[in-house]
């Protein structure tokens, strides 16, 4: 059908129709009209003629690392929330935390075509600087910084920095502190959140000793085989800081592995066989993301809030500002951050 056909049927003039559409001003009688006779007649504008008309498809592309992360699906619901009240909608994209693949989507996307992009990054490489530069279409980075795109990062060193000072007040005369995290290719997460942290404990008159760091990938299996390689090889640890919740998840693993207690049946097949083993474990642990699933499953744990949401509402509205009304102004917005159950 055309559009001058529903206009025929609601009985109202082509124009209010196409205002409609669009989100212009309806009155709210001719809205229900139109709205009744979409329905009833399953009408569906033409991409292809909205095109041609707005020069824009409505279309986002998002890359992002993983679709299995609770970090992730709250940046990406934040993304969806600002489309979709718009009138956009999201291509979703998903590397498996490969930086390259990152690269294949970007330009995917830039040719597919989408009015512009949201790349929530793990690292920001010599071929992502390339295409952010020469892109076509407008992009906006969540999760990293970079003087190459708008961008919308979160406060990882100050995280890092405060929960340094919270584990080196805690574990004087108890031990030693030990720290997993990821390659430091990840400036955000790897670099940033590990330096704040080697801070704080500096600040605090402790030093993270050689070693006791690992390096991990974003998993809870990498996160177990770390922290069981820790445990195994020092004897005198107190506390190991994580990276990321997901990494504290395999860590407390580690923790019941290394230990010749056996967890009574009747807790090893409940939702609280976590927390037990963090209580009868002389170790701490502590984490970032504030997962959801890991608070439920330990009674929580000391670790970062970040808005993750947030950063993808803002994110999004950042690139619909570029999109619709041409912002050239650059933005740089970085986000703090909350710490959760720092005295446990």
């Amino acid at each position: 059908m055309t559009i001058k056909e529903i206009a025929q049927l609601a009985g109202v003039s082509s124009a209010a129709v196409s205002r409609y559409l669009n989100g212009g001003y309806v009155s709210d009688e001719k809205k229900e009209q139109i709205k009744k006779v979409i329905e009833e007649t399953g009408y569906q504008p033409s991409a292809q003629a909205r095109i041609l008309r707005t020069k824009r498809a409505c279309l986002v592309g998002v890359v992002v690392p993983k679709i299995n992360s609770e970090s992730i699906s709250r940046v990406t619901a934040g993304i969806e929330q600002v489309l979709s009240r718009r009138g956009y909608q999201m291509l979703l994209a998903s590397t498996d935390n490969q930086p390259a693949k990152e690269i294949t989507y970007l330009k995917l996307f830039e040719s597919y075509p989408v009015d512009g992009i949201v790349l929530i990054g793990t690292m920001i490489t010599g071929e992502h600087k390339k295409f952010l530069k020469e892109s076509k279409v407008p992009v906006v980075v969540v999760g990293q910084y970079t003087k190459y795109a708008n961008c919308i990062y979160h406060d990882d060193y100050g995280a890092g920095k405060a929960m340094g000072k919270i584990v080196a007040d805690s574990v004087r005369g108890k031990g030693k502190v030990a720290y997993i995290g990821v390659t430091r290719e990840d400036k955000a997460v790897g670099a940033a959140r590990e330096d704040g942290f080697r801070a704080g404990l500096r600040a605090e008159g402790v030093e993270l000793e050689e070693g006791y760091t690992r390096k991990s990938q974003f998993t809870m299996e990498s996160g177990y085989q770390a922290a069981l390689d820790l445990l195994e090889k020092k004897k005198d640890i107190a506390i190991i800081s994580c990276a990321t919740d997901t990494i504290a998840a395999g860590a407390i693993e580690a923790l019941h592995a290394c230990s010749e207690e056996r967890i009574p049946q009747s807790i090893q097949n409940s939702g609280t066989r976590m927390k037990y083993i963090l209580d009868s474990s002389g170790t701490r642990i502590t984490g970032f993301g504030d997962n959801q699933f890991l608070k439920a499953v330990t009674g929580g744990i000391p670790t970062v809030h970040f808005g993750y949401k947030t950063s993808g509402i803002r994110g999004a509205e950042l690139l619909l500002d570029v999109i619709e009304r041409g912002e050239k102004i650059p933005i740089e917005m970085k986000l703090g951050f909350r710490l959760v159950n720092k005295d446990k």
